[in-house]
């Protein structure tokens, strides 16, 4: 049942980021935590679009809000980032798998018929 959950908090993660909007407000995370209003300042949205752009990005794990006296900082939640490498990992593994099976019977062709080639 792991997997299953694991796969739904991954559908959620790649969901979120997929809008570019918050792809950069991640990255913008990445230097430090900002508020509501320093993150939208880049943007030509209304603090109300940040706002729900930043709930899309709590909901999937990827950020998290806390009080600091009147300051709210978002702040970037990195360890969601440790579920999507050891998912992207684990393809990139098998992928690279057969791309060296490949070489090897390309290898074996080309051995194959470079022999031939001096047998003529």
């Amino acid at each position: 049942m792991a997997d299953a959950a694991e796969s739904d908090r991954l559908s959620r993660v790649f969901s979120a980021l997929a809008d570019p909007t918050r792809r950069d407000m991640v990255a913008r995370l990445t230097a430090g935590d900002a508020t509501v209003s320093e993150l939208g300042a880049s943007y030509d949205v209304s603090l109300q679009a940040v706002s729900k752009h930043l709930k899309v990005l709590e909901d999937a794990g990827l950020v998290s809000r806390s009080r600091d006296a009147q300051r709210r900082p978002v702040h970037l939640e990195a360890e969601v980032f440790d579920l999507m490498t050891k998912w992207i990992e684990r393809y990139r593994e098998q992928a690279e798998e057969r791309y060296r099976r490949l070489d090897s019977v390309l290898a074996a062709m080309d051995d194959q018929d470079r022999d031939e080639g001096a047998a003529s």
